[in-house]
């Protein structure tokens, strides 16, 4: 199908939005905080997101310990996220039909449950990676069902105003968790064995259902569930197609979810066998990952406008930054382009995020969410094993090598077919030393301005 035509900024608008151009100002950066269930939803969107990434590195590492094996790392990956990429659209419509709350609460008892399995397993010494595999999977049908509500709820908790701000800051979360986990992770895994993992985790999980059952109701921005009708996932699907600025960053997340967001297992292999650091190298790598994609989602909250351009340029730049890694001749250099990396990949990932949210209608939003969420993770349903198996086969340098050279291949092309349309214009002012080349607005440029927070 041939991609949409780019449509102009009014048409892309779901509501009526205040257009700003300004920056925000800093104390405008946690503004979402403000609101009392958001900030009770953040603080344990916090805890769970740290004590998950502890239960995915634990869970990465045990696999490659009990298998020897990088592509069973990403086979442990494609388990957990081949539901998303068969089933996701159905978690869609079950967000927008019925209760996120109550959708989170289900989906947060189960992941508890199965985090406490996994913990006995492992402290048991019963674990093997048959049941790994098993129990990924399980959570990869609960993820379906979890993701589409997480990202429409958001908007229950702060309505549209703050939405923009809103989502910045859980992937800010997202990213101190993945900060914080890893590291502490690493020296449990060291320390007592990574089983402790799983029972923090599963301890979060229920902690998470406390939290919501705590939520005032009547401050909830519900909007009305969509009623049960034939052809609602297919409305969703061409609902899609024909907003740019949804197909776009879509179409770009094939590319960066396949080949670029499967570090995990890169950062195992170059754990492993490049460095040789064991369980505290690999929760190292991935905490300083964190750092860079901390920086990227806390800048976002203060960036005044959403532009096409801004997703693909840096979708482009973090592929280019894994290509750089692979020659990077220490750890310590490796590391410093890791921290760029993540930078560029969290600016890359949350301002796709919101441009798809707010140029979604709010009464079809799960649905889009889902086709969205299923791209991304699905994606890195087909990119662990396969990037397990580049590392393992030809070396890690090879494998992200490939891992960087491909997105940033198909950015480059994207960001060509888009100037050659019109929607892009490079100009190039050698008088001017802070921004000597730009890439400006023309007359159809699919850039949309949303107000920012505050």
């Amino acid at each position: 199908m041939a991609p949409p035509p780019m449509q102009t900024a009014s048409s892309l608008l779901t509501a009526p939005i205040s257009l700003v151009t300004e920056r925000p100002p800093w104390r405008h950066t946690f503004v979402s905080l403000k609101v009392r269930n958001f900030r009770l939803f953040a603080s344990a969107h916090m805890i769970s997101m740290t004590a998950l990434w502890m239960q995915r590195i634990a869970q990465d590492w045990l696999v490659l310990q009990l298998s020897g094996s990088v592509t069973a790392v990403g086979i442990t990956v494609a388990m957990q996220f081949t539901p998303s990429l068969l089933l996701m659209p159905l978690g869609g419509m079950v967000a927008d039909r019925y209760s996120k709350r109550r959708i989170l609460m289900i989906s947060q008892s189960a992941a508890g449950l199965l985090a406490a399995l996994m913990a006995v397993l492992a402290l048991t010494g019963a674990l093997a990676v048959w049941q790994i595999y098993a129990i990924a999977f399980v959570l990869g049908l609960v993820t379906v069902i979890d993701q589409p509500a997480r990202q429409v709820f958001v908007n229950e908790l702060v309505g549209p105003v703050n939405l923009r701000n809103a989502i910045s800051l859980n992937s800010s979360i997202f990213q101190i968790g993945g900060m914080i986990g890893p590291a502490v992770s690493g020296i449990l895994i060291s320390a007592v064995g990574g089983g402790w993992a799983f029972a923090v985790n599963s301890f979060a999980c229920f902690c998470t259902v406390g939290t919501l059952c705590s939520l005032r109701s009547s401050e909830l921005v519900r909007s009305a569930p969509a009623p049960r009708s034939k052809g609602q996932l297919r409305e969703g699907l061409n609902y899609a197609l024909r907003k740019a600025t949804i197909f776009w960053p879509a179409f770009m997340t094939v590319f960066v979810a396949v080949f670029g967001m499967s570090l995990p297992v890169l950062m195992a292999a170059y754990a492993n066998d490049v460095f040789h650091t064991g369980a505290s190298g690999y929760g190292l790598l991935n905490t300083l990952v964190a750092v860079g994609a901390l920086i990227g989602a806390l800048g976002s909250t203060r960036r005044p406008v959403l532009r096409l351009r801004t997703v693909i340029g840096a979708a482009g730049a973090y592929g280019a930054l894994l290509a750089l890694s692979s020659a990077a001749p220490s750890m310590i250099l490796f590391s410093a382009v890791m921290v760029m990396a993540g930078f560029a990949s969290l600016t890359f990932l949350t301002c796709a995020n919101q441009l798809v949210q707010t140029s979604t209608n709010v009464a079809i939003r799960g649905r889009v969410m889902s086709l969205y969420i299923m791209v991304q993770i699905g994606g890195q349903a087909i990119g662990g094993p396969l990037i397990g198996a580049l590392a393992e086969h030809l070396s890690p340098h090879w494998a992200i090598l490939i891992a960087g050279l491909v997105p940033a291949l198909a950015a480059a092309i994207i960001a060509i077919l888009l100037a050659r349309r019109g929607q892009l214009t490079l100009k190039v002012d050698l008088k001017s030393r802070r921004r000597p080349v730009l890439i400006v607005r023309s007359r159809q440029d699919a850039c949309i301005q949303l107000e920012s927070a505050g």
